[in-house]
Parts: structure tokens; C-alpha cells; sequence
């Protein structure tokens, strides 16, 4: 009998091997302690570098421990006390670090966001969480939040990351309406918060251990309100201690952060990877291909998005290329994932138990091209990598999402280790990762150890069995108590044993990997009744090289449609070679109009790729494709770790929408 879908994961050997090669947390009760214990063991050794600030900045580990307790020290003389709430609204950086730390080490949580969000958003989560205190980036988001009086009355203080403290007369103009007199809080420039810290004595140790607020964060609201999310000290702490079971950083190691570091993925790995004494450069999507080259880190966190340009950018050099060094390429490529998936088939590494007899003959096979993969690791994959991500990146995390397989193969193939977590903000994040030893691609990984999940029916909640797909439901203590002050939002996803409802859909292995399938909320149910997941269809569409990105739609309707972003070269030589008119290749003019002739031929060749799909389904045809613009940061169609605000999409993608079913 097949066993039932629930795990309760303690770690394997491997796990407690790996753990105990790494320092031992388990005194620490809270994160502000970390600080001094990483300033006797680094010191002096960088910290954390920003090159790209207005002026570029640096700390070392004794710096950085200094500028905590001095932080700690300004807030508590601005009133801030132990379980106080203060706003953080800022994008990466020390000063950020700083900030958030210093909070904490001064007993308060901090409820954060980027600088970027919505002036509303932002306003909500000013109210929401009661702040006491107000941090932001600059007066210019101090300006544009227009706080009004009452909200004004609330605070006990402004600080600004960067800039000066110009803004004391616009705070006493929001407070009284425009008139004149006192009222506002005050408003401090970061030198002049950090002066006060100075003269200040030290705030008494926080009392109230693990189990004290650490920070809220605030889920994206697609339909309402965003939630907030308090994450206790315990909540972080567990992923302090646990994540050294994916990677193994020594201190001195590059990381380069390019996520939003108020985002709980980025912000438990910046102190996981801090805590092994590394070095962490800050940088920004304008500067990342630079900053790969200049930084050359170890170690990158990062998105599938990002995995997906890197590889774009590849294939849009490999066109560029003479022809004969082109198939040569192609060549090696073409043999190292013939190599790498009969490597994986040979250790069982697949997503389905692999027959004695193909293990065997996937093993010969692996004999057999080895010698063509060792040359092209000699000769062309090293220069690939520095091209790409600076020649000497050991391991990159990817979560925030899933990763293509095509995506993950390449680089397979080229040598770069990517080993790929999931989890949400409500479980701090990291639920389950894989490991380098059990690097299951494909798959989210195992759990981290003192992690328990179980697969459900998603209609009936019915435990199923392993292998079968149903709900993702998670237990551990990285998982949140609640949403902040919403106890029925609490109700719907938090049950009375602590299992928490992830909202995903996947399947568990019988090594305690779970393959995720897809998210609830995204399936699309045909008129005819049929559920269609389409992140796995999306997954194959996205590996044609005319394809940039590309949403399904079709809820409620007969068919799926495809919102397809073109690249456009691919593109015009796909219309020359079908003999139609040839198209604009600027990427700033729109396609539109679009030859219909083009879409039907697109069509088919999509429906082509999704019927070669393995256990591809009849109903998942494409009724017609639209060719749409970009989504993108900028325009609001991406989150800031990079996945599709599908919503927003279908909202400015209507019309096209309509003209698929029209058709």
C-alpha cells in the first residue's frame, strides 16, 4: 500500500552533517544577539558593501555592530520602547541593516516595505500596524505618503535613510492643513539620527525571548488589502540554523543581493549568509550584469526571472555567433542535457522511480558522452560562465517561484549548482530546498529539518497519498502565528493544529521531495468543467526561442488563449520562413497590427510544443495568442522577486484577450 502523503522531517545524515560543519545558533534568542558574535569572530573582515549608494558605503563586521548598538541606542532615545512597532520603507542597503537591526536590538519590531510601493500602500501599512516611528528612504517618499495630521499626531519621529532634514517645514505643513505651529514629530537626517545614538546610552537587552515580534511583512494584495505578517524571532531564527543544509559558505565569500531586501527570502538568506561571515555586495537590476563581473560572487540568491534573462542573454549571443562556432556550441549543449538527464536517470534523480534496466543503459550512456561534456568543460563552459555570472559562482538559491526545467538544465549543463527552494512569507520563508547532494531537479527539495508537510484533496482536505496531487499544507516553526489583527483571514489558512494552507498544489516523493504542480488560485477552469494548471504549460511555451514571456488565460472560457511577449529577431525569422511580410524589429514601436496569418501560424506551432509535452492533455490547446507587451517592473506587471501580477496582466491585456475568443 502506498504510504499516506505527510512527512515530519527531522533531517538526514547528510542534513546533520552539513549542520554540524556549520556555527552552532541554538543560545541565540534573538537576532540582535547575532551582531557581537559575529564582530569577535570577523571583525575587521567586510561586512557589507554598497558601491552603487549616493555616497558608496562599506562596513566591516565591527562597524556593522558598532552601527547597531548605535541605532539601537538614537531609537530608544526617540521614545522607541520594547514591543513598539516603527515602519521601515526603504530599498537595500547598510542603512537598512542598520535600521532593522537596530530596532530589533532596541526590543521593537519593524513593519516593512519597499520605497517603490503605491503612496496608499504604504499609508494602509502605516495604520495598519500602529507604527510609533516612521524610517523612510528619502524626503521625496516622505513628500509623496502626504500624511495628513492624524497620522502625523501618531508618530513620535521621522528618520530619513538619505538626503537631509529639509522636510521639518513639509511635516509641519501636512500636520496643520498648511498653516503654521507645532505638532509634526521630528524629522532627522540618518547623520543626525546616528548623532543622537552616539550621545545616548545603550537600551537595556531585550527581554520576552524568541517567541517577541521580530518585523511584519506585508503580503501583496491582488484583491484587497494587503495582510500583515509578523514573524517572531523564533520564526527567523529557525531559518538562521537550518539553511546551512543547502549551502556552505565560507566566511570572505561573495554574495551579490539584487532582491528586494524587505522581502522575507532576501532578508532571512542576507542573515543566514552574513552569519557565516561572507561579504555581501548590494547592487540593483540596472547593475547586475556589471556588478556579476566586478563582484564575481560565490553565491547569488535570486529569482527564476533572472535565470531566464541570464539564459536569454546566452541564446541571443549563441544567434549572434559564426555559424560553425554556433553548431559547435549547439552541439556540446545538446550532448551535456542528453549527459545530465541520463546522469540523473542513472542515480534516480528524476521525478519517477527509474526501472533497474534504464539506470543501467541511462549509465552506459552517461559513459558514453562523457568524454564530449569533459572537453566542453574544459574549452567552452568556463568562459561561459564568466560571461554570464563572473566565472566563479559555486551555488545559486533560486525560489520566489518555479524554474523552468529547460532553465535549470542549461545551467546544469555550463556547471553552476542551482539549488531551488520554496516557501511563502508566512513560513520566513524557506519550507523545503534541495540539496547538492539530492539535487532533484524539477523538484522544491526536501523539507528543513523540524518541517512536517501533508498533501490534502483540495475539495474535501482528505489526506491523500504520496505521489497523488492535492494541497501543500506545512507545519514547522518557521510558520507564522496569524496575520496581524485579521483573525478570520487567520481562520482560513491556519488550522487548529498549526497546519498552515500554503494555497499550492503539489505532490510528495518518497524521499520527502515535494514536486509543486501549481497555485490554487491560478488554475483555470474551462467551461467544460476542466482544471488546467499553467505553470507547467507556461514552463514548455517559455522554452521556444520565439517565446520572452508568455500568461495563459481562459477561465470560463471553451479554450486557453496565450498573452505571448515575443522576441522579436525570433520572431521575424519565424514570419520570413512561413513567406509572411516581415516585421518591425524596433522594441520600442508596438507589433500591433499583427498579421492574422501570424497568430495562426503561431498557434499552431504552440499547440505543436504543448501536444509534445509528456502526458499532455486534449484540453490544453491554445484557442488563439495575442502578442502583447512586456511585463515588467516598471509598468506594475511583476513583483519585485519578479513573478506575473496575473490580474494586473489580464486587466491591460483585455482587449487582446477578447480578440483571441473574437477570432
Amino acid at each position: 500500500m502506498v504510504a499516506p502523503a505527510e512527512i515530519h522531517w527531522s533531517g538526514s545524515e547528510q542534513d546533520r552533517q552539513a549542520l554540524e560543519s556549520r556555527t552552532d545558533w541554538s543560545h541565540l534568542r534573538g537576532l540582535e544577539e547575532l551582531w557581537p558574535a559575529l564582530d569577535s569572530l570577523y571583525g575587521e573582515a567586510l561586512a557589507l558593501e554598497a558601491p552603487h549608494a549616493d555616497p558608496a558605503e562599506s562596513l566591516s563586521y565591527r562597524q556593522l555592530r558598532r552601527g547597531i548598538e548605535t541605532a539601537a541606542a538614537g531609537f530608544a532615545a526617540l521614545g522607541v520602547k520594547p514591543g513598539d512597532v516603527v515602519a521601515l520603507f526603504a530599498e537595500n542597503g547598510p542603512r537598512w541593516l542598520l535600521a532593522d537591526q537596530g530596532l530589533m536590538r532596541a526590543g521593537a519590531a519593524d513593519a516593512v516595505r519597499g520605497s517603490s510601493a503605491p503612496a496608499e500602500e504604504l499609508r494602509y501599512i502605516l495604520d495598519d500596524c500602529g507604527a510609533k516611528g516612521l524610517v523612510v528612504e528619502s524626503a521625496a517618499l516622505l513628500q509623496s505618503l502626504d500624511l495628513g495630521p492624524e497620522r502625523l499626531a501618531r508618530l513620535r519621529f521621522v528618520v530619513l535613510l538619505c538626503g537631509k532634514a529639509s522636510s521639518s517645514q513639509a511635516l509641519d505643513d501636512q500636520a496643520h492643513g498648511g498653516g503654521a505651529g507645532d505638532g509634526a514629530p521630528p524629522c532627522l537626517s540618518w547623520e543626525d539620527f546616528l548623532d543622537r545614538g552616539a550621545q545616548a546610552p545603550p537600551p537595556t537587552p531585550p527581554a520576552g525571548g524568541e517567541q517577541r515580534l521580530a518585523t511584519l511583512l506585508y503580503t501583496s494584495g491582488t484583491t484587497g488589502q494587503p495582510k500583515g505578517v509578523p514573524l517572531s524571532h523564533a520564526n527567523l531564527l529557525h531559518q538562521l540554523r537550518h539553511l546551512g543544509v543547502a549551502v556552505a559558505p565560507s566566511p570572505g565569500d561573495r554574495v551579490l543581493s539584487v532582491l528586494p531586501i524587505w522581502h522575507a527570502y532576501e532578508r532571512s538568506a542576507e542573515y543566514f549568509l552574513l552569519s557565516c561571515g561572507c561579504r555581501q555586495t548590494y547592487t540593483t537590476l540596472r547593475h547586475l550584469r556589471q556588478d556579476l563581473q566586478v563582484v564575481r560572487p560565490q553565491y547569488l540568491i535570486s529569482v527564476p526571472r533572472l535565470w531566464e534573462a541570464l539564459l536569454s542573454g546566452f541564446e541571443d549571443a549563441l544567434a549572434a555567433m559564426p555559424a560553425s562556432r554556433r553548431r559547435l556550441l549547439n552541439l556540446a549543449l545538446a550532448n551535456g542535457r542528453r549527459y545530465c538527464l541520463c546522469r540523473r536517470q542513472a542515480l534516480d534523480r528524476t521525478l519517477e522511480p527509474e526501472p533497474p534496466l534504464r539506470r543501467v543503459s541511462a549509465a552506459l550512456e552517461v559513459g558514453l558522452r562523457w568524454p564530449l561534456q569533459r572537453l566542453a568543460d574544459t574549452l567552452f563552459w568556463p568562459k561561459v560562465r564568466q560571461q554570464l555570472a563572473g566565472g566563479q559562482l559555486r551555488t545559486a538559491i533560486s525560489g520566489g517561484g518555479a524554474l523552468a526545467l529547460h532553465v535549470d538544465g542549461f545551467f546544469e549543463v555550463i556547471g553552476i549548482e542551482l539549488l531551488v527552494g520554496y516557501g511563502l512569507t508566512e513560513t520566513s520563508p524557506v519550507l523545503t530546498c534541495r540539496r547538492p547532494w539530492l539535487n532533484r531537479r524539477g523538484s522544491s527539495g526536501q523539507p528543513l529539518p523540524g518541517t512536517a508537510l501533508r498533501i490534502v484533496d483540495p475539495e474535501s482536505g482528505a489526506l491523500l497519498r504520496l505521489g497523488e496531487r492535492g494541497r501543500v499544507l506545512a507545519r514547522g516553526p518557521q510558520v507564522m502565528g496569524g496575520y496581524f489583527g485579521k483573525p478570520d483571514a487567520t481562520a482560513k489558512v491556519l488550522d487548529a493544529e498549526g497546519w498552515f494552507d500554503t494555497g499550492d498544489l503539489g505532490r510528495l516523493l518518497a524521499d520527502g521531495c515535494l514536486v509543486l504542480t501549481g497555485r490554487a488560485k491560478d488554475t483555470i477552469v474551462l467551461s467544460s468543467g476542466e482544471n488546467i494548471e499553467p505553470g507547467p504549460l507556461e514552463e514548455a511555451l517559455v522554452e521556444s526561442a520565439l517565446v520572452e514571456q508568455v500568461m495563459l488565460v481562459g477561465q470560463d472560457r471553451r479554450q486557453l488563449g496565450a498573452l505571448v511577449v515575443p522576441r522579436r529577431e525570433a520572431l521575424a525569422a519565424f514570419a520570413a520562413a512561413a513567406g509572411l511580410p516581415p516585421l518591425n524589429l524596433d522594441p520600442d514601436t508596438p507589433l500591433e497590427p499583427v498579421d492574422p496569418a501570424l497568430l495562426r501560424a503561431l498557434k499552431s506551432e504552440f499547440n505543436r510544443v504543448l501536444a509534445a509535452r509528456p502526458g499532455s492533455r486534449p484540453d490544453e490547446r491554445l484557442a488563439g495568442v495575442a502578442l502583447v507587451a512586456p511585463f515588467t517592473l516598471d509598468n506594475g506587471l511583476l513583483t519585485q522577486t519578479l513573478k506575473q501580477r496575473r490580474d494586473r496582466i489580464a486587466a491591460r491585456d483585455d482587449a487582446a484577450i477578447e480578440a483571441i475568443y473574437a477570432g
